[in-house]
């Protein structure tokens, strides 16, 4: 080793137990769905007309289901920085919205490791988003590359 060459710890990914979760919450606000959708573009009356949304199955406005992703890779963040993990987003699969997500909701994102593949510097997690009254609203499993 030369001087100034780092010293490498433990191999991140050795470090990653199945079952490892963290958990994040966010309350969905008015604000959250008009800045995702002006940065988007995506201003479908679904997310932005109440007059439009109330007269039909839903009741009301609903946030953009690629909002809900956007926490699920927040949380996905969350486990990175919590170890300083150096990773990079492979995507996500099965991605479902199961249930509506309405302004004023309190989400809460489960991400927890579920397989992990050394030869390949690679996990698997499953993401769960419930609402404040513990209703499963939408579910995904996202992959992870360990680039150190």
């Amino acid at each position: 080793m030369t001087e100034g060459e780092p010293v490498e710890s433990l191999d991140q990914l050795e470090q990653i137990a199945i079952g490892a979760e963290i958990v994040t919450r966010k309350t969905i606000s008015e604000s959250d769905v008009y800045l995702f959708a002006g940065i988007t573009g995506d201003f479908h009356p679904n997310h932005v007309d109440e007059v439009y949304m109330s007269e039909g199955s839903f009741g009301g406005r609903i946030a953009h289901g690629a909002l809900t992703v956007g926490f699920m890779s927040a949380a996905s963040t969350a486990f990175l920085q919590r170890s300083d993990f150096d990773a990079v987003s492979l995507g996500y699969d099965g991605i479902r919205f199961l249930a509506p997500v309405r302004f004023g909701d309190t989400l809460t994102i489960r991400y927890r490791i579920s397989s992990k593949d050394p030869e390949k510097r690679r996990t698997v997690a499953e993401v769960e988003v419930t609402n404040q009254r513990d209703e499963k609203v939408a579910v995904a499993i996202h992959h992870l590359k360990f680039v150190r």
